[in-house]
């Protein structure tokens, strides 16, 4: 499941931006080109994956809100084929540094989560063996 939607980006960004990014043929359609705009979904979603992987669960079963955003902030990046407007280019910015904070353990979002490893025995560790130095094997020493 994509972590947003072709309608949350005609909700964010609106129709008529989402045609021009994508509305690529030599004869315009006039319409939203629907596999251009799964492709960038795809590609923000892998990104965001790559970052939260090894400390969340994934695929995310439940997508925060937080996770949403960041994935319409990605995608309508990706669908920028030349330069993005300031904006656009300060939420893709801002996405990545939510990304990296997230990696990071700064920022927790609020889905299952990979138990953190650890050691599979606690307490003092004690060996069996004969002490290799004893007063005997020390004489002259000492």
């Amino acid at each position: 499941m994509p972590y947003t939607t072709l309608d949350q980006l005609n909700d964010r960004y609106g129709e008529r931006l989402l045609i021009s990014l994508t509305d690529r043929d030599e004869i315009a359609t006039g319409a939203v080109d629907q596999d251009t705009v799964d492709q960038a979904i795809a590609d923000a979603d892998a990104l965001i994956d790559g970052y939260l992987k090894g400390r969340y669960q994934l695929p995310l079963s439940d997508v925060p809100a937080q996770v949403a955003a960041m994935s319409r902030a990605i995608s309508i990046w990706n669908l920028h084929v030349y330069d993005a407007p300031k904006q656009i280019e300060a939420g893709y910015r801002d996405a990545l540094g939510q990304l990296r904070d997230i990696s990071k353990g700064l920022i927790s979002l609020d889905v299952a989560g990979i138990e953190p490893k650890t050691a599979s025995s606690q307490g003092v560790m004690t060996t069996d063996r004969e002490r290799p130095l004893t007063e005997a094997s020390l004489k002259g020493f000492i």
